[in-house]
């Protein structure tokens, strides 16, 4: 069982203060909070791509590779990577590059994306947006599997037997296909042979069961091994002392970054009521103590059946002391409580449903 983070690099104001934290010093100090992650024994971290004011990350490579030098275990990925609007051999070029700087712990995770800014700023049609994501995702497979490629689409001019460079570490270089729960997307990356990563941060974790078992079978049938195939959940959440405190300290960036949001897509307004529903044992908040999170990480690995759990913190802009202590206590903390109840399952030759 894997453990680490995520981050969209958020720059939204201060809901005490209304101050909003520059881009270059939230990207400083997600370089920190990443070298802190590696320090602690976390397993991953990945930094997703967006192009809008209130996210400073558009281009998570570059973020990972500063940290890349001044780690030496996590791995680093994309969470995620849109590849609809974007090149897939110039994606491929630049994770190729981070797996050479961190030597060997570059991943891709692929997806088409919920938020849209990249497809306006890159000409592209949403028309087009699943068409894209399939032709580019194919072409990212063939690079991922051959130095040099031949390959011909719609969207993007042809390319007849050129290599793609440099050569990364890892061979094959990971990619992950990340979904936000749509059956048709986890059967893909079964089909594919492809590590699956969802985004489970809203209703109950639980449900997700079925699309894991729909892409294990796609998996099964198309001859892969079910057994080599990692599956990864991205949730939001927060760490502190006590639940009280955790629970007082992530929600106001919390609301006030979903109700943008909300506003943008036409959800309902963001209240604590629906925070405080949401860190129930069911939910999809991980915010508590130590002990807390740690039962609900161990609850979902029972019950869904994921192998690598990723929290996003903050949600909005949290103090960078406080993000810091969160990262500290997942590490030092509860992966060990988790770790520690996985371990015992398997000397007990128990199997999570």
């Amino acid at each position: 069982m894997e453990i680490g983070l995520t981050t969209f690099v958020e720059t939204t104001p201060d809901v005490k203060t209304g101050k909003v934290i520059s881009h270059a010093e939230r990207i400083r100090e997600v370089v920190e909070e990443i070298v802190l992650a590696d320090e602690v024994g976390l397993d991953v971290y990945g930094v997703g791509e967006h192009h809008r004011r209130d996210y400073a990350a558009s281009s998570p490579a570059v973020v990972l590779a500063a940290a890349a030098s001044q780690t030496k275990r996590i791995r680093l990925t994309s969470a995620v990577t849109v590849l609809s609007s974007d090149d897939p051999v110039r994606v491929f070029e630049q994770f190729s590059t981070l797996d050479a700087i961190s030597n060997g712990r570059a991943e891709i995770m692929a997806g088409r994306g919920s938020f849209i800014e990249s497809f306006p700023l890159f000409g592209y049609d949403l028309d087009d947006y699943n068409e894209l994501f399939d032709e580019k995702l194919d072409l990212l497979l063939k690079i991922q599997k051959s130095e040099k490629v031949t390959w011909n689409g719609k969207h993007r001019p042809a390319i007849q037997d050129l290599g793609i460079y440099p050569m990364p570490v890892q061979n094959p270089l990971p990619v992950w296909i990340a979904s936000g729960g749509t059956p048709q997307s986890v059967v893909r990356a079964g089909i594919l042979g492809l590590p699956l990563v969802l985004a489970i941060i809203g209703g109950s974790p639980r449900q997700f069961s079925g699309l894991v078992q729909l892409y294990k079978r796609a998996a099964k049938e198309a001859g892969h091994d079910v057994t080599k195939l990692p599956i990864a959940s991205h949730s939001h959440g927060f760490i502190a002392e006590s639940t009280e405190l955790a629970a007082d300290k992530f929600f106001p960036s919390t609301q006030q970054a979903m109700n943008v949001i909300g506003r943008e897509r036409g959800w309902g307004e963001y209240t604590r009521a629906t925070f405080d529903s949401a860190r129930s044992l069911e939910g999809a908040l991980y915010v508590g103590d130590t002990e807390t999170v740690a039962k609900k990480i161990i609850h979902l690995r029972k019950n869904v059946g994921i192998t690598r759990f990723m929290l996003h913190v903050p949600v909005g802009s949290m103090p960078h002391d406080d993000v810091m202590k969160a990262i500290e206590l997942l590490g030092k903390e509860v992966a060990p409580m988790v770790h520690e109840e996985i371990g015992r399952w398997e000397a007990k030759g128990e199997e999570e449903s």
